[in-house]
């Protein structure tokens, strides 16, 4: 959405470079470069984008206007905000109107946008399969075993 939300988005990236998926990240305003939002979205899968996450707060008009100019899936991540703690970005991106869906993550949940896209992306990758499948066994083992009644 702006400069400011691009620390908010950088734990999708940790997520996809963890995975061996390659993005890029750029800072577009649906309020401030309508035209260039358009413009980035309309082209996307042109240039080989499969996924598209966007990110934003208050009025959170981004991923929805993203989804307006593509088929591709977009992943929304409300970014916290000062004045209603993100509650005012999380109704904004999760209520789009039906034919433009965007899914969206919890409050400050990039990680998991990271991991969703990976998951779109598994579905015609089989090796990114195995390796989500691999490191979703990998937590699950990481849970100590609770403790049995007696």
């Amino acid at each position: 959405g702006s400069e400011s939300d691009r620390e908010a988005i950088e734990p999708a990236c940790v997520e996809l470079d963890e995975r061996g998926i390659s993005w890029e990240l750029k800072v577009l305003s649906a309020h401030r470069d309508p035209r260039g939002v358009a413009e980035y979205a309309s082209t996307a899968a042109l240039r080989g984008t499969r996924v598209l996450i966007a990110g934003a707060g208050m009025a959170a008009a981004l991923p929805g206007v993203v989804a307006s100019y593509t088929d591709l899936p977009v992943i929304g991540v409300p970014v916290q905000t000062k004045s209603l703690s993100g509650v005012d970005s999380l109704y904004s991106i999760v209520q789009m109107p039906k034919g433009y869906p965007v899914a969206t993550m919890a409050i400050g949940g990039a990680a998991n946008a990271g991991l969703m896209a990976a998951a779109i992306l598994a579905l015609s990758d089989p090796a990114l399969a195995v390796r989500l499948d691999a490191w979703r066994e990998a937590l699950s083992a990481s849970i100590p075993d609770a403790p049995a009644d007696e």
